[in-house]
């Protein structure tokens, strides 16, 4: 049984290395991670762990659908758009370049709105709550104190005579 392995698939407008297990090589895709192409190869039947470029081409044609189509058989929970305001309530999941311009209009639209969100993201400071900001996330040059010598006799701990 010498079946070919193909070295790269095409799916979802993405190029996936035909060597790697299916499941795996299905989370080069943007938008899709290991929880998600599990669920997509279990819908389609498909065992996660044999190497993509294996599969004949009727089997990737159905990959390709089920990554593109994944709001039609996924629950609404599952999707990384549920209740779309954009599509009036849909719930749809979104892959690629269309996942990072979808983020940037929402940013986008916090800031034109003024949201305390969209005002944390126009300052560049944290967005989400109860982050802290005295310590971490500084931007620029260390701040501390300078370490140099030690003047001599300052100090305690000499042992010197009474």
């Amino acid at each position: 049984m010498s079946q070919e392995v193909r070295q790269i698939v095409r799916i979802g407008d993405t190029d996936l290395d035909g060597f790697k297990p299916v499941a795996y090589a299905l989370t080069r895709i943007r938008g899709i991670g290991i929880p998600t192409a599990y669920a997509i190869c279990r819908y389609l039947g498909i065992n996660p762990s044999i190497r993509l470029g294996q599969l004949d081409d009727e089997t990737i044609r159905k990959l390709d659908w089920a990554v593109r189509n994944l709001h039609q058989f996924a629950p609404g929970w599952f999707v990384n758009r549920p209740k779309d305001p954009e599509t009036g309530g849909r719930n749809i999941h979104l892959l690629g370049a269309d996942l990072v311009l979808a983020a940037k209009r929402d940013i986008d639209l916090m800031k034109k709105l003024r949201s305390w969100k969209g005002i944390r993201h126009n300052l560049g400071l944290k967005v989400r709550g109860g982050q802290r900001t005295r310590t971490t996330g500084r931007l620029g040059l260390t701040v501390g104190v300078a370490k140099g010598k030690t003047a001599a006799g300052g100090g305690g701990g000499g042992g010197g005579s009474k």
